[in-house]
C-alpha cells in the first residue's frame, strides 16, 4: 500500500475507520476480533444499517501507532468476508 498517512497525520493518534458490510449480525465481533490482533483496545462500533437493510457500516475509533500500523488495519479489515468497503 502506498499512502500519505504519514504526511498527513502525526503519529500516534486516533483514527475512525468506517467499515461497511453485509447486514450479518457477526459483522461487529469479525471486525472487532481483527482488531483486537493489531490494536488491542475497548471497542463499541456504532452500527447503521443501509436504506434497504441489506449492509451495515460500523464507524470504529481506534488508536494507531504508524503509517504501516494503519495500512495493516485496514488491509486485514478489508480481507474479512463479511466487509465490502473500509474507509
Amino acid at each position: 500500500m502506498d499512502t500519505k498517512f504519514d504526511e498527513l497525520l502525526e503519529f500516534p493518534c486516533v483514527q475512525t475507520f468506517k467499515v461497511m458490510g453485509v447486514a450479518d449480525p457477526e459483522l461487529p465481533d469479525h471486525v472487532i476480533t481483527c482488531l483486537q490482533e493489531h490494536a488491542p483496545g475497548d471497542y463499541s462500533p456504532s452500527i447503521k444499517p443501509s436504506s434497504k437493510g441489506n449492509y451495515h457500516s460500523l464507524s470504529l475509533s481506534v488508536r494507531v501507532t504508524s503509517k504501516e500500523h494503519m495500512e495493516t488495519i485496514y488491509t486485514e479489515i478489508s480481507s474479512l468476508e463479511l466487509v465490502k468497503v473500509v474507509l
